[in-house]
């Protein structure tokens, strides 16, 4: 039985459930919502949980103790994003930054499936974006069709003078 033995193994090695949590907190800090398996959503609650603490000191040390678990340039990028945006947006929280909803199991393996967002950030996005998203549709919709009607008009005149000579 495993009593009290924490975390998950995942399948996986060492080194790389440790490159999966870089990868899957990358994703995350980047696109601010990620879907992935139920249990790895669950593992990376807590590791994004500690990284938007350090965040939140605001400080060189916080701001190392990031760059320790995220290494590399892009680690800097998700520091500065984690800095600059996702903390200021979770200052009155103690914790509990992220959100897993579950969705239904993927067809291939059944395998359950989730979304994890960031909750403070999530809310400010949706409210922002809610009604571009319907204008930026109907917008690329009416592009395409002008697109093509002027496509057909310049094949049927390339066309024609070639067939009357």
């Amino acid at each position: 039985m495993r009593h009290q033995i924490r975390g998950r193994k995942l399948g996986r090695t060492a080194s790389h459930r440790k490159a999966l949590m870089r990868n899957l907190a990358t994703a995350l800090v980047l696109h601010k919502k990620i879907k992935t398996t139920e249990a790895k959503a669950k593992e990376l609650r807590g590791y994004i949980d500690r990284l938007v603490t350090y965040a939140k000191m605001d400080n060189l040390h916080g701001r190392r103790l990031i760059l320790k678990k995220l290494p590399g340039q892009l680690g800097k990028k998700i520091a500065n994003i984690l800095i600059h945006e996702i903390a200021p947006a979770c200052k009155d929280r103690q914790g509990g930054y992220t959100r897993l909803i579950k969705l239904q199991n993927r067809k291939n393996d059944n395998a359950p499936v989730s979304i994890i967002e960031f909750t403070d950030i999530a809310a400010m996005t949706t409210a922002d974006t809610e009604g571009t998203d319907e204008e930026n549709k109907s917008d690329k919709k009416s592009e395409k069709k002008t697109e093509k009607k002027t496509e057909k008009k310049t094949t049927k005149k390339a066309s024609e003078p070639s067939e009357k000579e």
